[in-house]
């Protein structure tokens, strides 16, 4: 079977709570909330790392990396994604691109976009202009609206290489 470009989509949500860190593709962003979860709950990051995954066909992070696993407690997710990436090389698959959103209310994420997109980017060991990162407000609906969560999607295009 010939290989060829393929895509893959990634979701992830977490809750706020009060008492940790907000941590958003690889960058700690002062708040009085922070994401909550079983390793640093950067649902940006999980989000990218689910979409790798996918579009690899091998499933998706808790497959891989499991919240019941002890190791993986308070896990930056950089490593994960790192690991991700490894599993993709090892494919023989390079990273075409990566799109993604982060939905939250607050705080305003706008100025520390650029400093995700170049850590992700970094730690994929791909150029920076093969990253997006956007973001939307919760316009006040819902959990995210009401700062109880936020949620991340990425897309990405893997290509043989």
């Amino acid at each position: 079977m010939k290989k060829g470009a393929r895509i893959g989509y990634g979701y992830d949500v977490h809750p706020l709570g009060a008492d940790c860190r907000l941590i958003l593709g690889g960058i700690e962003i002062p708040h009085a909330k922070g994401l909550l979860g079983h390793s640093d709950s950067d649902a940006l990051v999980h989000a990218i790392c689910d979409a790798l995954l996918g579009a690899m066909g091998e499933g998706d992070l808790g497959r891989h990396y499991p919240s019941s696993d002890p190791k993986y407690k308070g896990i930056s997710s950089l490593k994960l994604l790192e690991d991700v990436m490894a599993k993709l090389k090892a494919k023989g698959y390079r990273v075409g691109n990566i799109d993604s959103v982060i939905v939250a209310q607050a705080p305003r994420l706008g100025p520390h976009l650029p400093a995700m997109q170049e850590k992700i980017a970094e730690t994929a060991g791909i150029e920076p202009d093969l990253v997006n990162v956007k973001v939307k407000s919760g316009e006040g609906l819902d959990a995210v609206g009401r700062e109880e969560g936020m949620i991340a999607h990425a897309v990405c295009l893997i290509e043989p290489g």
